[in-house]
């Protein structure tokens, strides 16, 4: 892990999910993730590392702030994909775009932080990702619940810009004490 610069999107998205889930916490959290380091892409990893630790402290609001912070995160690099990409990748078949988006999925994840690594396979419209060196699960302790939410909610934003149909579920996770972090995203059955 030689590159661990944190990217301006993971710390971007984090601020707008805080600011959009937690308004009256803004403040404290703005201490780490002042608005002019995002700005200037200055933030490192330990103000991120220091928001992570008190997010786990805010209970169910954790899941919730990470989760809408890796939605965030996919609406925005796809918004910065060029439009003819973008069309080309919407009117492939359905086959095409999961394998697209797990490509998409995995270029983002590749973004927001240096020292994280990560491999997408899809297989019979199963799309799993794999994130080895997550910045959300190097804990001391191990969880009761995954950590890794960021990615499923990127996983499902991703999915859901190339109107695919299914949800991103985390099936391990570091932090709860498995190997790296997996996350599934299954094709709903056509009712």
């Amino acid at each position: 892990m030689s590159d661990r610069r944190v990217g301006r999107l993971l710390t971007a998205s984090l601020h707008a999910s805080i600011a959009e889930l937690l308004p009256t916490r803004l403040e404290f959290y703005e201490g780490w993730l002042s608005p002019r380091q995002l700005r200037d892409g200055q933030i490192g990893l330990a103000p991120l590392v220091a928001v992570l630790s008190f997010l786990r402290e805010e209970g169910a609001d954790y899941s919730r702030v990470v989760t809408r912070a890796g939605e965030c995160a996919a609406e925005w690099y796809v918004a910065e994909l060029s439009p003819a990409r973008q069309a080309l990748y919407r009117a492939a078949p359905e086959f095409l775009r999961r394998q697209l988006a797990a490509g998409i999925a995995r270029g983002l994840v590749r973004s927001t932080f240096g020292g994280s690594r990560v491999s997408c396979r899809w297989h019979k419209g199963v799309v799993s990702m794999r994130v080895y060196g997550s910045v959300f699960c190097s804990v001391q302790k191990t969880s009761d619940q995954p950590l890794c939410e960021f990615y499923a909610g990127a996983l499902r934003g991703v999915m859901v810009a190339y109107s695919l149909s299914g949800d991103a579920v985390v099936t391990q996770c570091v932090a709860t004490g498995a190997p790296d972090c997996v996350i599934v995203v299954e094709p709903k059955p056509a009712s």
